[in-house]
């Protein structure tokens, strides 16, 4: 059986951060991708925010960076998916979907999060082309125009009074006659002058221009689930603010996480509750969800991984 002094599970700007960190530490991290080699921001067209890329970058060429970075390094970077992990002892028992075994000394968990989409269709189409789950990454590109938010909870609350900042016009888009977000919140959204909420609405279809890889999104066809009646709104933008759901399934009963599955580490730290095991980005960041500050994380795993073993 294959040993390792440290082993990280998925990728992103998390994973490969702490692949650069811990093979610069002599630590000849093995990595497994995941499902989405990349994460998240293989879906992304154009990353502004991330520091270092003046004239911005696309998501997968900035993926494909970090990790030739961390190969150059000599992080073995390898295709597979974990599916199985025994916490209850060290050198942890890990299985990968391949039928590979392995023993490791140190586990790194960045498996990420799933931004939760409505499943329609046209909104699979316009991924990239206006569609977006992330307000702060894209809503730059938004400035002076309109643009709409699914949800009703803080998220939604707080998505739609960020891009009224910089936008022209902002709906609210909610299926019921009342906000889940906090009072406080609340208050935010209807107090903007710009924010229009749309009570009792659901979203039928998204609808634009789509030539060769080209997408423009101009506009939402609503449904109102209390007269029965559709209208279309034109916008340019469209951000989904109905929650993320952590990639943490396989930990479920092995690790300490919140009741939305969120793993929990210790106050200024990436460790978990499990001496050894470490959890860096989204898998346990719910707050920012930010490619900087999960590349942040993942370089604190990696040294908090080398420091445990001495």
């Amino acid at each position: 059986m294959e040993n390792t002094k440290c082993l990280i599970i998925g990728s992103g700007p998390a994973g490969y951060t702490a692949a650069i960190y811990a093979s610069r530490a002599d630590l000849k991290p093995i990595v497994y991708q995941g499902m989405e080699p990349g994460g998240q921001l293989t879906t992304t067209t154009e990353i502004d925010n991330f520091p270092g890329y003046p004239e911005g970058v696309e998501g997968p060429k900035m993926m494909e960076d970090l990790q030739k970075q961390a190969e150059r390094f000599g992080a073995d970077i390898r295709w597979g998916m974990v599916n199985d992990i025994d916490t209850s002892r060290r050198p942890f028992h890990v299985k990968v979907d391949d039928g590979t075994e392995l023993l490791a000394e140190t586990v790194i968990i960045a498996t990420g999060a799933t931004a939760k989409y409505l499943g329609l269709e046209s909104e699979e189409k316009f991924k990239g082309g206006g569609v977006s789950a992330c307000a702060t990454c894209d809503g730059f590109f938004y400035k002076g125009k309109d643009v709409a938010v699914v949800g009703g909870g803080d998220t939604a609350a707080e998505e739609a009074t960020y891009l009224a900042n910089m936008c022209r016009k902002v709906y609210l888009i909610h299926r019921r006659d009342e906000l889940r977000a906090s009072k406080a919140m609340q208050k935010k959204v209807l107090d903007a002058p710009n924010i229009e909420v749309l009570w009792n609405h659901e979203v039928k279809e998204i609808v634009g221009n789509v030539q060769g890889f080209t997408k423009a999104l101009n506009g939402a066809i609503l449904f109102n689930n209390k007269t029965k009646e559709e209208k279309k709104i034109d916008i340019d933008g469209f951000f989904l603010a109905i929650g993320h759901k952590p990639n943490t399934d396989i930990f479920k009963g092995k690790l300490d996480m919140d009741d939305t599955g969120y793993l929990i580490t210790k106050p200024d730290s990436t460790a978990t509750n499990v001496d050894g095991i470490f959890a860096a980005g989204d898998v346990q960041d719910k707050h920012y969800r930010q490619a900087i500050t999960a590349a942040g994380t993942g370089a604190m795993a990696a040294i908090e991984a080398e420091r445990f073993l001495g």
